[in-house]
């Protein structure tokens, strides 16, 4: 089971996940790389970090928050 200072470290990191999912910093920047726009690079790139961060939960700390320690459900 994880411990506290895991379960802490999962949330701030889900947090910064979801501060970052939208680019508010690049709205309203229509600079082209490789013939898409700059977001659009954000989003791709977002979306594989977030990918990569969902299979390191999903293996390391899945059911966190939902199941107690004792295998009960809350």
């Amino acid at each position: 089971m994880a411990s506290t200072a895991e379960r802490y470290g999962w949330a701030v990191v889900m947090a910064a996940l979801l501060a970052l999912a939208v680019p508010w910093f690049l709205w309203g920047v229509d600079r082209i790389v490789w013939g898409l726009p700059v977001w659009l690079w954000w989003h791709i790139g977002w979306m594989l970090v977030a990918s990569v961060v969902f299979r390191a939960f999903s293996r390391r700390a899945w059911g966190l928050w939902i199941v107690e320690p004792e295998g009960e459900t809350t």
